[in-house]
């Protein structure tokens, strides 16, 4: 991770990064590949991690500033970890910006069409929105992606009843899936 990188001044840096290691842990779960039917491929961990970034953005756009200063600075470090693992990949300066754009084009639009769901209370929706990204040969009719469904909206629940200072400290816990 590339925190502070040219030199800026972040004073939320220590809770970023814990935080940030929290919700890659999270989303590194193997639970969510070996049960939950997530390919443990490249995609399938953009897509546990951004589920999971997902949770916690929608979790702190009711917390006090600093909160969502420190969520801002999450998505500002998972996109700097997409630049990095693209240009790992063997990607070219030059193919950089172009595939950026489409990784945060697939991040928004999830975080759209997740908080839609999420936001009706609607595991269906959420199941089939998940089918189509993670599996998107198979689409809405991917395998487990109601039980994935299911495990997001316990972890939207878990970070809901997180108290604000748990936000503003960097003491996230994600529940694991169950086993």
């Amino acid at each position: 991770m590339f925190f502070g990188l040219f030199g800026k001044k972040n004073g939320n840096r220590r809770i970023v990064e814990k935080q940030y290691a929290a919700l890659t842990a999270a989303a590194r779960r193997p639970g969510l590949y070996a049960r939950l039917g997530v390919p443990d491929t490249v995609m399938g961990r953009f897509e546990m991690l951004s589920a999971m970034l997902i949770l916690y953005f929608r979790r702190t756009r009711s917390s006090a500033r600093s909160g969502q200063e420190i969520a801002q600075e999450i998505v500002d470090a998972f996109f700097e970890d997409v630049d990095h693992s693209i240009r790992e990949l063997g990607v070219g300066d030059v193919g950089v910006p172009k595939r950026m754009k489409k990784f945060a084009g697939m991040f928004y639009g999830r975080l759209e069409s997740y908080a839609a769901a999420l936001d009706s209370g609607d595991r269906e929706a959420l199941a089939a929105a998940l089918g189509r990204n993670i599996h998107p040969e198979a689409g809405e009719a991917a395998p487990s992606m109601r039980a994935l469904a299911d495990y997001l909206f316990s972890v939207e629940a878990a970070m809901a009843a997180l108290p604000e200072d748990a936000i503003e400290t960097g003491a996230l816990a994600v529940p694991a899936p169950e086993t």
